[in-house]
Parts: structure tokens; C-alpha cells; sequence
């Protein structure tokens, strides 16, 4: 028996060092996996926003994205521990980019509506709005959106403007020219080539303020609806969209919200 013992010890010691050394592998191992969930987990939110739509959002003169919509998105950012990357985006394609993962969060003036809601989920609004007319200054035919019916419309495509034009004289009208950004349409009502643009108001007012040459002025519709908007997350996403109505609620309450709005309008946005 002492014999056998002794053929055989040094082959169960060698087994057990085996095992002893597999399993310290084992744990070495999870540290390294839980390193990458945690690089996953603070990886920059990627936030679609278009390039073109002051004052909420519109590259400077260091192709940096700024305005009210970037401002408002980095606060709300900050209070809930998150880090984003904007990412100019065209906005006639900004739900596709969020549905196939190339994007995290749109927002970019974005009005919510029952169709987008079918696509995508929205926060909380955080902003109140309604569409505008912008005619020449010298044109006094123009009173209301009726109006509009048999003349050469401008509007930024995929928006609500585009929808109001639309339904005033259908989706296929050769009367409506549109283009990929509000500025675009106001240039072409400025060059002539249209007679009117239909396009969300502090988008239109802005531009009218900062170009004053293009001689433009405004016309509202009693007709025309309240819109809100909202940031919009991929459909289903509700943890993300949770924390987001959070820090919305947050700024809101601190007064950050207050302070931006101001900046860029004012007075408080209510």
C-alpha cells in the first residue's frame, strides 16, 4: 500500500495544482468582464440633433452644435450621471437613425404627434410651440392660411409645417417646394421663389431677427394648434426614457431650465 501511495502522490498533487490553478483563473477572469460592463454602461449616449434649426439647435462658427436644444440636453445629462455625444443627423431621417441603433436619443425642436408616438417614445414636453407664416414684408394679400391655397409654398420636409401645407392642399401639390432645413425655405421666400413658408415660430422669428435685409415678416393662423415637443428615445426604451423625465423634472425644478430658456428667449419658456 505504501508503495502505491507513493507511485501515485505525485500525480494527485500535480491534478490538484491543476485544479487550484484553474479556478484562480476562473476569478481573474471576472474582473475583466465586469471591466467592460462597466466601459459599456458609461459609454456616450449618441443624441441626433439637426444641424440647421437655431435657436435650438445649429453649428457655430467651430462646426460645434449649440443652442437651446443642446443646452437643455447637457443639463439634464449632467443631473443624471450620463455622457453625450451630439451627432448632426437630417431630420427627414432622424426616426430611422433611432431605429436602427445609430442614434440613442433624438432632439431637435422634434413635435410630438399620435403617428411619431407609434415609432418611437417620447419625454415629457419641455417646450411649447405652434407653426408660423412668413410672407414679404411688402405683401399684404396674405391674412391667414387659407390664404396659402393656390400659391407656392416653401417648408422644411417631414415636419409638422409640411403636414399643415398638406392638408390645405394636398401631399402631392406641385405648389409646395420643400427642403431639407427651415433656413433653406426662407432663403428661397427671400430669393422669390416662393410666396410663403410655413415653419415652426421661434425658428421662423429667429431667422427674421438675424436677417433683417430678407425683409420678411409673420402671420398667424388662429387655426393653427399648439404643439409640444418632446425628446425621443428608441421604442421601448423605458429605463432610458425614465431617467430622462427625471432629469427634465430636475432642471425644471432647480431653475436650470429657467436660465436657459432665458438665454435664448427671453423669459422663462412656461
Amino acid at each position: 500500500m505504501k508503495h502505491i501511495l507513493r507511485r501515485y502522490l505525485p500525480v494527485c498533487i500535480a491534478a490538484l495544482a491543476l485544479i487550484t490553478l484553474a479556478a484562480c483563473n476562473k476569478q481573474d477572469a471576472k474582473p475583466a468582464a465586469d471591466a467592460s460592463a462597466t466601459a459599456e454602461k458609461h459609454a456616450a449616449y449618441l443624441v441626433g440633433v439637426e444641424s440647421a434649426y437655431a435657436p435650438f439647435s445649429a453649428e457655430n462658427e467651430n462646426k460645434e452644435v449649440v443652442g437651446f436644444d443642446i443646452d437643455v440636453m447637457k443639463a439634464i445629462a449632467n443631473k443624471i450621471g450620463i455622457d453625450v455625444k451630439f451627432i448632426p443627423t437630417p431630420f427627414e431621417g432622424f426616426f430611422n437613425f433611432l431605429a436602427q441603433g445609430d442614434r440613442d436619443l433624438l432632439i431637435s425642436a422634434i413635435t410630438i404627434t399620435d403617428e411619431r408616438k407609434q415609432t418611437v417614445d417620447f419625454s415629457e414636453p419641455y417646450f411649447e410651440a405652434s407653426q408660423l407664416i412668413a410672407v414679404p414684408a411688402d405683401d399684404t394679400k396674405i391674412q391667414k392660411l387659407d390664404d396659402l391655397k393656390n400659391m407656392k409654398i416653401a417648408v422644411q420636409s417631414a415636419t409638422t409645417g409640411d403636414e399643415v401645407i398638406q392638408n390645405l392642399v394636398g401631399k402631392n401639390n406641385p405648389n409646395i417646394k420643400r427642403f431639407d432645413s427651415t433656413p433653406l425655405a426662407l432663403k428661397e421666400l427671400e430669393a422669390g421663389g416662393v410666396e410663403a413658408v410655413v415653419a415652426d415660430d421661434a425658428v421662423v422669428k429667429n431667422y427674421i431677427t438675424n436677417n433683417p435685409s430678407a425683409r420678411l415678416r409673420v402671420v398667424s393662423d388662429a387655426g393653427f394648434p399648439k404643439e409640444y415637443y418632446g425628446i425621443a428615445v428608441r421604442k421601448g426604451n423605458t429605463e432610458l426614457l425614465t431617467q430622462i423625465n427625471k432629469g427634465l423634472d430636475e432642471i425644471k425644478a432647480d431653475g436650470t431650465f429657467a436660465k436657459i430658456s432665458e438665454k435664448y428667449f427671453g423669459a422663462a419658456n412656461k
